[in-house]
């Protein structure tokens, strides 16, 4: 994949009404502070493009970035900030989970965890939602710079093992200083994008 053209297209709030978008969408799911923002901007090329808080959890939109024309990475609110109150939290529950149960073009969803860490229960609460609307979650695990190479595979299995993950499941060690897990990740969106364009032809025939 060659990013080319990138523009913030849409921004939704709790209220808002979700777009009715042509081209397929890639959802990214994370806790604040798992850098989100980051993976974002490294696979855009972009420095500072996707919307990034001074302080974790203030993010309270569904944020689409056009690529190319041809696609939508849709950054979804991050999740599990401490000082939020419950009820912001519970309407930003309610808002990811209505874009995961209503959106139309929506074909991956990538769910960020912090390679460092033993997945909270609101990981673990975003994984179920994601099987029970249906995806297959890609995981990826940020900050891989952070852990020896020599525990990499250890930390990768305490998340596997955290989240319950079933088999098969697509794991991406990534990391946003060496962008390392990028090319991979860019693989596995042409790879969707090679399927849609198959569908779309077969349709039109």
């Amino acid at each position: 994949m060659v990013i080319k053209n990138v523009s913030l297209e849409t921004v939704c709030g709790i209220t808002s009404v979700l777009p009715e978008n042509e081209h397929i969408e890639v959802a990214f799911a994370g806790k604040s502070n798992v850098g989100k923002s980051s993976l974002i901007n490294a696979l855009m090329n972009r420095k500072s493009l996707a919307r990034t808080s001074a302080q974790p959890g203030k993010t309270q939109t569904i944020n689409f970035y056009n690529i190319n024309n041809e696609l939508y990475f849709v950054d979804l609110p991050g999740y599990g900030y401490a000082k939020v109150s419950v009820s912001e939290k519970e309407k930003w529950g309610k808002m990811i989970e209505h874009y995961l149960h209503k959106s139309k073009k929506l074909r991956l969803v990538f769910l960020l965890i912090d390679i460092r860490h033993e997945p909270g229960a609101n990981d673990k609460q975003m994984y179920r939602w994601i099987l029970e609307q249906g995806y297959e979650p890609v995981i990826i695990t940020t900050k891989l710079d952070k852990v020896n190479r020599s525990q990499v595979q250890k930390h990768l299995k305490m998340i596997r093992t955290g989240l319950q993950v079933v088999e098969g499941t697509i794991i991406i060690p990534f990391s946003a200083q060496t962008k390392q897990g990028k090319e991979e990740i860019y693989r596995l969106l042409d790879s969707y994008l090679e399927k849609e364009n198959k569908i779309n032809s077969k349709e039109k025939e």
